[in-house]
């Protein structure tokens, strides 16, 4: 398994069309890096649920999982499921983030899940961050749009269950779906640890990357 460690992670951005997309979809990965990075800066946009509870969920949700960090969170109100015709609102935010920073690493959808709203702002990120490592999260739900992940994040038992822990502590307002429920996440996490010889891991989805093997 190859293995790619960014020297100096110093700024994660982080984005999201809803409130918990972050924390399901890379929610170890948070962990992760703000545990090995302290005070790192993570800023974080998440397109939908401003001024709701939602917003209330996601910044306590956010801050347990970013321990440590420098946490900038802006939460717009494009609507749920509405983004396709939002797009100039949705596009001027993320432009907006982008001018607040120069992320080492960014945390966003994949330009291939099934919903619209994570599907628009995947295609959206790259026409702000051009030129920045993006790493596209998986989140499981209905539709069944699972792919063939390129790039994995390796988590051990303890921040698996950290992860679960706090997805079920800081979004009440999930609870009722079917798919949020301890089993389900750990057992995605479990297949993609299986992939790349971990216990768990976290996928995404890699589209570019650009080397310095000469160390220049």
């Amino acid at each position: 398994m190859n293995r790619l460690v960014p020297a100096g992670l110093r700024r994660v951005a982080a984005l999201a069309a809803h409130c918990d997309d972050i924390a399901i979809g890379a929610g170890g990965t948070l962990l992760a890096i703000c545990t090995s990075h302290p005070g790192v800066q993570v800023d974080v946009l998440v397109l939908s649920g401003g001024g709701t509870e939602r917003e209330h969920e996601e910044r306590a949700a956010l801050a347990a999982f970013c321990p440590g960090a420098d946490l900038r969170i802006t939460v717009a109100k494009v609507p749920d499921g509405r983004l396709p015709a939002h797009w100039d609102e949705a596009k001027t935010a993320v432009e907006e983030l982008r001018l607040r920073t120069e992320p080492d690493l960014i945390l966003a959808p994949h330009a291939c899940d099934a919903h619209q709203d994570h599907r628009g702002l995947a295609r959206l990120v790259p026409t702000a961050f051009r030129d920045h490592l993006t790493l596209g999260y998986e989140i499981l739900k209905w539709d069944g749009d699972l792919g063939r992940p390129n790039a994995y994040q390796p988590l051990d038992l303890a921040l698996a269950e950290r992860k679960v822990a706090l997805l079920q502590e800081h979004y009440p307002s999930q609870r009722r779906r079917t798919w949020f429920d301890r089993e389900a996440f750990l057992g995605l996490a479990r297949i993609r640890g299986v992939q790349c010889h971990a216990r768990y891991a976290e996928a995404f989805y890699l589209d570019k990357l650009s080397l310095d093997l000469a160390g220049g």
